[in-house]
């Protein structure tokens, strides 16, 4: 057995996280990690108290919005920002950490992660919102995609 890197270890616990998700269309996982130590983590769903896109069904679906189109007309908050939001509800400070993520974040997330002091994100996949890894790369964080294999 091949003990995995600490990128490769991260991206398995971000996936795993990936899967509390309550949308239909995309299951995402974001998880925060500072010197080798996760802060935070966050998956995709309607913010607390609130019926989740599973049981209410897709407002997104219901309009015909594609992904990556319209982000605001959702339900749900994505993972970043929900892995940004727990960490500074729990007074954690973020600056100098690494995000690592089942996908690319969207313009929305991008702002977010800036903000927030993350200097280096690990991402699983692309997005189809171009503009969000134009911010990432104008704002200079250091960037990385590990594709995982799929389960067998």
């Amino acid at each position: 057995m091949t003990r995995p890197s600490w990128d490769e270890y991260f991206m398995k616990i971000a996936a795993l996280v990936s899967e509390r998700s309550t949308c239909g269309r995309r299951a995402v996982g974001a998880i925060i990690v500072n010197n080798k130590r996760i802060i935070s983590t966050g998956y995709n769903g309607a913010p607390r108290g609130l019926k989740h896109c599973l049981e209410a069904g897709c407002l997104r679906e219901k309009m015909g919005i594609p992904s990556g189109e319209r982000q605001e007309l959702c339900r749900g908050a994505h993972a970043e920002q929900n892995a940004i939001i727990q960490a500074a509800a729990s007074g954690v400070n973020m600056e100098g950490s690494t995000m690592y993520c089942t996908t690319a974040p969207c313009a929305t997330c991008a702002k977010m992660i800036i903000n927030a002091g993350i200097k280096r994100l690990v991402l699983g996949g692309r997005y189809p919102d171009s503009l969000g890894e134009a911010l990432i790369e104008e704002a200079l964080i250091e960037t990385e995609y590990h594709i995982l294999e799929p389960k067998p």
